[in-house]
């Protein structure tokens, strides 16, 4: 590769590095950059750079966002007395495009895992217990995957919270809508007969 081109090198070994891009896709993706400068480019290029100036956890949840408390901790009519607790910033925004629940989020930042020596110290589960005395919290639900980690999690973060006088649920589990049983997983479809309901 010519010494002129080490700095697109440079952009593709970047963009490489991100989720569900290869070299191959990151290299794709900056010679389109670079064909359309002005249109992708550029405007690319400002909103990274305002992005890395201004983004930040929100002090209280966790989210990502541009202020110390993001709008959902501020918002008055998500002080449903429900806390939804989910891995990362992606499962939150996850929830929030399904529109369907109205509380309030609290990002833990990972799960318990001691093949990486992630304890509770490193996740934000301390912080969880002072928002359930402290913010009227009557129910948290583990919105947590469904993992050995993700569970033991659970279990983990319900056992603190015991003697709480909080009631602790979690999503149920199993067939999506619109699964076919023939395409599904032993495990999913062992956790979809324990969830089972009366119709």
């Amino acid at each position: 590769m010519a010494g002129d081109q080490e700095e697109i090198e440079g952009l593709i070994a970047l963009m490489a590095r991100l989720p569900g891009l290869g070299p191959r896709s990151a290299r794709r993706a900056v010679l389109q950059l670079i064909k359309k400068r002005g249109q992708l480019l550029m405007p690319l290029a400002d909103a990274m750079r305002h992005v890395a100036e201004t983004a930040r956890e929100c002090l209280r949840c966790g989210n990502v966002g541009t202020a110390d408390i993001c709008s959902i901790c501020l918002s008055e009519k998500r002080g449903t007395g429900e806390l939804c607790v989910v891995e990362d910033v992606a499962d939150l925004w996850a929830m929030e495009r399904a529109g369907v629940f109205k509380g309030r989020y609290h990002v833990l930042g990972g799960v318990l895992s001691a093949l990486d020596a992630v304890g509770p110290e490193e996740l934000r589960i301390p912080r969880l217990a002072e928002r359930v005395r402290d913010e009227g919290i009557r129910e948290v639900i583990l919105a947590l995957n469904a993992t050995v980690d993700g569970q033991t999690t659970a279990h983990y973060i319900a056992d603190q919270l015991e003697d709480m006088g909080v009631a602790i649920t979690s999503l149920a589990q199993g067939v999506p809508v619109g699964g076919e049983l023939d395409y599904l997983d032993d495990g999913t479809i062992g956790a979809a007969l324990r969830a089972r309901k009366a119709l």
